[in-house]
């Protein structure tokens, strides 16, 4: 199963209200048992948290890694959805993240963002 991962859960790790299951997913991902998919905007993102949020990347051997790329088709998949209105353009990266889960065939978008990912309202449009 490969799992779009985006920031929020992997700072989710040592965040005591999504600990629990940011962790458990962090354990199937270095069991191989998930593929994590990592984008370079995710990458980008990560840049500016903690030193061992970071680091939690290096336990996830290149078996379960599945590393994608911001390109034009996700830029342009992202900007539908903030002109079919899902979300404004304030969350173009939020829209990004979805696209490139969707255009990357992620079996699961996973995420602790509620107001702009996680969000039935916004995934219904």
């Amino acid at each position: 199963m490969k799992v779009y991962t985006d920031t929020s859960v992997i700072g989710g790790y040592f965040d005591k209200e999504f600990q629990e299951w940011s962790i458990a997913l962090w354990n199937e991902f270095i069991a191989g048992a998930k593929h994590i998919m990592l984008s370079d905007l995710t990458a980008q993102e990560l840049e500016f948290a903690r030193e061992e949020i970071r680091n939690l990347l290096n336990e996830i051997p290149e078996t379960s890694r599945v590393d994608i790329i911001v390109d034009d088709e996700a830029i342009k998949l992202a900007e539908t959805y903030i002109t079919e209105g899902a979300l404004t353009n304030k969350s173009f990266n939020d829209a990004l993240h979805i696209a490139l889960a969707t255009i990357n065939n992620a079996d699961v978008l996973a995420s602790w963002n509620f107001k702009h990912i996680v969000n039935l309202d916004r995934i219904r449009l």
